[in-house]
Order: structure tokens, then C-alpha cells, then sequence
């Protein structure tokens, strides 16, 4: 089994490597140590961790009457405003999300560089590939 160092958790987490090691020595994510004497975080453990760190990303905000399960909170860093249609482009974390929608949709949202938004993704098709 794959293990992470402290380093690529956050990456991986969209968070701090220092916020994984507050985590690791509040006993939140198991480590372990190589024989560098690097902290490591067992492949299963991490992917166990990463579900319960999402779902209690949004535990206190309201709840969302939605059937796209994957959010992605962050925030603009682009509108592209066509005669009819837009680009809006959302930084969530270490992920870069752009949607193209109706120009109507964007201006009946509001939505401007600087502020805050979730993209949601619903697709019939999703590619994984391997790192």
C-alpha cells in the first residue's frame, strides 16, 4: 500500500502541511515513521481521513437540496461575459474549475471576480487517470 508524506497529504487535502501535522498530533489521521524518520500517512488512512475532512467541510452551513454530490466551494477568478454566453472560472483549493453558462445565469447570480462560489458537478462522464 501506498503511503503520503506529510507534504503530499496536503496537497492532496487542499490544505497546509502544517494543518495535516496539527491533525496527525491530535491523533485525527494516523502517521508513521520511515527510516528517514519522515512522517507518513498509510494510503487507506488517507482516503478514509479525506472522506470525513469533506464531509465536515459544510457540516455548518445550510443544508444543500441538491443531486450533484460533487462541490467544489472556492472562489472566482474570472468572468468572460459573451452576448449570450459566459466563462466563469473558480479556484477551489488546488483545483482550477471552469463552467461555461448563459450570460443571464451569471448576472442573475451575481457573480464577480473576488467573490465566493461552489461549482457542482454532475457529469455522465468522469476520467481518472493514474498518478
Amino acid at each position: 500500500m501506498q503511503s503520503y508524506t506529510i507534504g503530499q497529504a496536503a496537497r492532496l487535502l487542499g490544505v497546509s502541511a502544517d494543518t495535516v501535522r496539527r491533525w496527525a498530533d491530535a491523533g485525527r489521521v494516523e502517521t508513521h515513521r520511515d527510516e528517514g524518520g519522515r512522517r507518513l500517512i498509510e494510503g487507506r488512512a488517507l482516503a478514509a481521513f479525506s472522506v470525513e475532512v469533506g464531509q465536515g467541510a459544510h457540516s455548518d452551513e445550510e443544508t444543500s437540496y441538491t443531486s450533484a454530490r460533487n462541490a467544489f466551494p472556492g472562489i472566482v477568478t474570472a468572468v468572460k461575459l459573451g452576448d449570450v454566453a459566459a466563462q466563469v472560472e473558480i479556484q477551489a483549493g488546488p483545483h482550477r474549475l471552469v463552467s461555461l453558462l448563459t450570460r443571464e445565469a451569471v448576472e442573475e447570480l451575481g457573480l464577480e471576480v473576488g467573490m465566493q462560489a461552489t461549482a457542482r458537478v454532475k457529469s455522465t462522464n468522469v476520467h481518472i487517470d493514474r498518478t
